[in-house]
């Protein structure tokens, strides 16, 4: 039984820590023949550190005392080769529970310890790159934003000192300034929110129902306006994070709204299912619909389908649907047919 179990040096040692016998892994694992090793030391497996520090000598005394003893650290195979190991070691007693030697056993954790090391090298790569975009976030708020505020408050100073001089020309430059300006403001705005999306939050239940119910409040005025209608019962309650969630649901309900087809009422249907560990939400509206070469193009950042002048908006609240909805371990996906509507189909963990 002993032969074949794979990825474990097993040793057999006397009352004083010498090898008597071991198992053909450990051969394996220590790089020695067995002729190279019964008789001598199991300390000849340790560094000249730790020997220097007694430490296959208090392992053995641990042993003794409680029984068995455990230990996690580097080990020596033949050449000198160092790997990182896990050793257990357990007294063999006799009849009258006299201590007469020892089991050890040996596994190679090399390759964990090469994966945990990545690991953490990755994760100090990741917290560099964070710090990187926090700085950043930083510059976008502050030394993006004060510039363009100087531009926009001169604009308003020209208008307001000189409208009297400006001819229509000037008037019209003006105006195209202070659009421009506008925009950028919330392009930089829309940026910064989609950095900020997941950080220094918690998730809690929220449930869906009371979402939808607050924000048909919120968006009264649009829903008013359009005649839309809204359609949902029963939404689940789900683990997440709130801001995010009704960030979601409100970011699909007003594109729905904004992208009606003319002298058509909108209708919005929300369904959910449960399966498979995942909540899967479908939004459907009977608005003006995507062509099929665009359905990956509407969830990047700053990437618009229509003219400013149609459809109002600057191409970010789908982008941000997307990371809210990754941020719950889900995808998003839109299914759609020009002039006939869309259908936003997104996953949210259980």
């Amino acid at each position: 039984m002993l032969e074949v179990i794979d990825d474990y040096a097993i040793l057999f040692l006397d009352r004083y820590g010498s090898i008597g016998n071991w198992n053909k892994e450990a051969e394996r694992i220590k790089g020695y023949h067995a002729a190279e090793v019964i008789g001598h030391s199991f300390s000849m497996f340790y560094s000249e550190e730790s020997r220097r520090n007694k430490l296959p000598e208090l392992l053995i005394e641990e042993a003794k005392l409680k029984g068995r003893a455990q230990h996690e650290g580097w080990h020596v195979r033949k050449g000198e080769e160092l790997f990182w190991g896990f050793v257990t070691i357990s007294t063999i007693l006799d009849d009258n529970d006299v201590i007469v030697g020892y089991s050890l056993f040996v596994r190679d954790l090399s390759a964990k310890r090469h994966l945990e090391k990545t690991t953490e090298e990755y994760a100090r790569e990741l917290e560099i790159k964070n710090k990187e975009l926090e700085q950043f976030v930083y510059i976008a708020s502050h030394d993006l934003q004060e510039p363009l505020l100087t531009v926009k408050n001169f604009v308003e100073l020209f208008k307001d000192e000189y409208k009297d001089v400006f001819d229509d020309n000037a008037k019209l430059y003006l105006q195209f300034i202070d659009r421009s300006t506008e925009r950028m403001r919330n392009l930089i705005k829309g940026l910064l929110d989609y950095s900020r999306l997941g950080g220094q939050q918690s998730k809690t239940l929220v449930d869906c129902n009371t979402l939808m119910d607050g924000l048909q409040s919120d968006l009264f005025s649009s829903i008013f306006a359009t005649g839309a209608k809204i359609y949902y019962q029963d939404l689940p309650i789900v683990y997440g994070y709130e801001t995010g969630l009704r960030q979601l649901f409100q970011n699909l309900l007003s594109n729905a709204l904004k992208f009606k087809k003319q002298d058509v009422d909108p209708e919005i249907y929300i369904a959910v299912v449960g399966h498979d560990k995942f909540w899967h939400f479908e939004f459907r509206d009977n608005g003006i619909g995507i062509e099929e070469k665009y359905k990956e193009k509407v969830f990047v950042m700053f990437q618009r389908l229509h003219n400013v002048a149609d459809y109002e908006g600057y191409g970010i609240g789908l982008s941000h649907c997307k990371k809210i909805v990754e941020l719950h371990g889900g995808q998003i996906s839109v299914k759609s047919v020009l002039g006939e509507g869309s259908t936003f189909c997104f996953s949210i963990r259980v």
